[in-house]
């Protein structure tokens, strides 16, 4: 068979389950939409162990790398259906279909939408759910950000060092984030908090041309002329589409064992989409090896070969 096991999700889980996968010699396909997910995001982090510092793109650039050498092969591409005979898994994607005895579910989490008029309309116009990867579009121009919490903030750091004007418009009377990244982003001049303010609408013709914002105190709306907005709602598992093969929870994720192991015999999951607690890169790592490991296991006992207790030695399970 030409893929053992198939990994869904390009970012710090997916990748490393890859690398796992592939060393102890398994025909390892990842596909997903793009290399580091979230992490792209997130233009410094600080905690993750051997960096002091490094941003999410060049991260996930250093994982994809690793993955590489050894072998694990990649398709650019979003999964629309998964099935199972009972002994290979069938996953469709726009492209087409791949089949692999052991599939790992790394596909963590996607922007939640604001869910207001023209937003559907005006995505990729205007609508933004990357400030890294979208800002340096709109240098020197005026731009808002939509949402609360050090996301939303994080994204306002960033843009203030592109456009020329951040509108940061939440709902709350108090600035919602950490009192550190409040302080930090209060330091630029060209960002303006819009506190008690709701977005009734994403307006513009061909692309995004402003907001029309509601007063939370008085009840008046007001137009405020932007050339983009970013979208820094949170984030949802989009799980639907797996819910009749895993068993989830009441937030969409994926319930899985201290193996990684979910409902369903051969699929393993980890990373953010999962319903482990504490969604940080390095422990997303972590799950990504333990995913690949179990799966691998999985694939060793159906072939009837030793169980694998560790990255680098074979146990004979007649002997053990």
């Amino acid at each position: 068979m030409e893929n053992d096991v198939i990994i869904i999700g390009g970012a710090f889980a997916g990748l490393t389950a890859a690398i796992y996968s592939a060393r102890q010699g398994m025909n390892t396909l990842l596909i997903t939409k793009d290399i580091g997910g979230q992490g792209l995001l997130t233009t410094d982090i600080q905690n993750y162990p051997g960096f002091n510092s490094i941003s999410g793109f060049d991260l996930a650039s250093k994982f994809q790398e690793q993955a590489s050498l050894y072998g694990v092969r990649y398709v650019y591409d979003e999964v629309t259906n998964i099935s199972s005979d009972g002994n290979l898994f069938k996953i469709k994607t726009f492209s087409g279909e791949f089949e692999s005895e052991g599939l790992i579910l790394a596909f963590g989490k996607t922007p939640r939408d604001l869910n207001v008029k023209g937003e559907e309309k005006l995505k990729g116009l205007g609508v933004s759910y990357c400030s890294i990867c979208d800002g340096p579009l709109y240098k020197n121009k005026e731009v808002a950000v939509a949402g609360a919490g050090d996301h939303a903030l994080q994204a306002a750091l960033y843009l203030s060092t592109v456009a020329s004007r951040v509108y940061v418009v939440q709902k709350g009377s108090r600035i919602s984030g950490s009192e550190e990244m409040i302080s930090e982003v209060k330091a630029h001049e060209n960002v303006v908090f819009l506190t008690e303010n709701e977005i009734l609408e994403i307006f513009g013709e061909r692309n995004v041309e402003g907001l029309l914002l509601k007063n939370q105190k008085t009840g008046a709306q007001e137009k405020l002329k932007i050339e983009a907005v970013f979208v820094e709602m949170g984030y949802v598992a989009k799980t639907g589409f797996i819910k009749d093969l895993v068993n989830l929870n009441a937030s969409g994720e994926v319930i899985v064992d201290q193996f990684c192991a979910t409902s369903h015999p051969g699929i393993y999951a980890c990373g953010d989409v999962t319903n482990i607690p504490y969604k940080q890169a390095v422990i997303s790592a972590g799950q990504g090896s333990v995913a690949a490991l179990s799966c691998i296991n999985y694939i060793h006992k159906k072939r009837g070969k030793g169980s694998l207790k560790s990255d680098w030695k074979f146990i004979d399970s007649k002997k053990s």
